[in-house]
């Protein structure tokens, strides 16, 4: 069995289910601030803790190993080349963002939530951008 196409097959699974939820939740907190009910408010943190918990904090911490472990198939002579360094770059800003998420989610559960709902709409396009980047990279892979 070939490992490499093994992880990065795993890889690109765990990616595209952190990716959804780096773009889901922000939407979430969208509604969430936008929301006068207390029994709606509710409803919300009960999905953001769950969204943040179950699928998005496994899905990024294996998208990490299975990444690292593409890494160590490919040896660590890739860090000199600008696509991998970019893209090194690109998820640790990923991963950044992912840990801001979590301190909104925990205002939204303290009811202490300073943000707007365009400050999250316009929070959201930051990944979408950031995988832009990431796809563009490592097809084209610049020199």
């Amino acid at each position: 069995m070939n490992l490499y196409l093994l992880y990065k097959s795993l890889h690109l699974i765990a990616v595209i289910s952190w990716m959804a939820g780096l773009l889901y939740l922000p939407r979430i907190f969208v509604y969430h601030s936008e929301s006068d009910s207390d029994s709606q408010k509710k409803v919300f943190k009960v999905m953001e803790k769950k969204l943040y918990n179950y699928i998005m904090m496994p899905a990024m911490l294996l998208s990490w190993l299975f990444g690292v472990l593409l890494i160590h198939s490919l040896g660590l002579s890739v860090f000199t080349e600008l696509w991998m360094q970019i893209k090194v770059i690109a998820v640790v800003i990923l991963t950044y963002y992912h840990f801001t998420l979590g301190k909104y989610l925990n205002n939204f559960a303290l009811d202490n939530n300073q943000k707007t709902s365009k400050f999250f709409r316009i929070y959201n396009e930051i990944p979408t951008i950031i995988l832009i980047v990431v796809i563009f990279v490592v097809i084209f892979k610049p020199l």
